[in-house]
C-alpha cells in the first residue's frame, strides 16, 4: 500500500520539472516514490522509549556498554537529500541494561525523520539517558550529506562529525576519552 495523495503530488512535481509523467519510465515512479517516503520517513509512527522498554533487564554491570559503527540513512530537512553514515553509542549502566539490538533501532526510529544531524545526535542520547536512566550516554555521529555533496557547495569529501554526552561523559575526561579511543 502506499500513499496516493502524495503519489499524486509527486506526478505534479514530475511535470512541474519539465518531465512527461505518462512516459513508460516514470509510469510507475510517483508510486514509488511513496512507497520510499512512507518507508524513509517511518520514525514518526514509533516510538523509541517503548522499544527500549521491550528489552530493559536488571543487571548490576556499570563498564561502558558501546554499540559502534552502527550504519544511518536520514532525509535532510532542508532539502530532503539523503544523509548517511555510522553513529557510535555508549552508555554506563546504573542498575538496567538494554538490548543490544535496541541501540541500532533506536538510530533507525530517529534517523527515519526528516532531520539535521546535531538534533539526530541529541535525539539518540537523550532517549537513552531518560529511559535508562544510565550513568552517561555519549553518542558520535559522523555522517556525509548529499545537499552539501550533489548542490550548494559540491565539496565531494566532506564529512560532518556530532556528538553529544551526558553523565560520566560529560563530567569526567578520563571516561569521555576512553569512549573517543575506543571508536578511533
Amino acid at each position: 500500500m502506499y500513499n496516493k495523495i502524495l503519489a499524486k503530488n509527486i506526478k505534479a512535481v514530475l511535470k512541474e520539472i519539465g518531465e512527461n509523467p505518462e512516459r513508460e519510465g516514470l509510469l510507475k515512479t510517483p508510486e514509488r516514490v511513496a512507497k520510499s517516503l512512507d518507508f524513509l520517513t517511518n520514525g514518526y509512527d514509533l516510538d523509541p522509549a517503548e522499544i527500549l522498554n521491550t528489552a530493559m533487564f536488571k543487571e548490576q554491570y556499570s563498564q561502558m556498554v558501546l554499540v559502534k559503527d552502527i550504519e544511518l540513512y536520514s532525509l535532510c530537512e532542508h532539502h530532503m537529500l539523503p544523509f548517511f553514515g555510522k553513529a557510535h553509542v555508549a552508555y554506563i549502566p546504573n542498575g538496567h541494561i538494554v538490548g543490544l539490538s535496541k541501540i541500532p533501532r533506536i538510530v533507525d526510529v530517529f534517523a527515519r525523520r526528516l532531520q539535521v544531524q546535531e538534533r539526530l545526535t541529541d535525539q539518540i542520547k537523550d532517549c537513552i539517558q531518560q529511559t535508562l536512566n544510565p550513568k552517561g550516554v555519549a553518542v558520535v555521529i559522523e555522517a556525509q550529506h548529499l545537499c552539501m555533496q550533489m548542490r550548494g557547495v559540491e565539496k565531494q569529501h566532506s564529512s560532518t562529525t556530532s556528538s553529544a554526552f551526558s553523565g560520566l561523559f560529560l563530567k569526567d575526561e578520563k571516561t569521555r576519552s576512553e569512549f573517543m579511543n575506543l571508536i578511533n
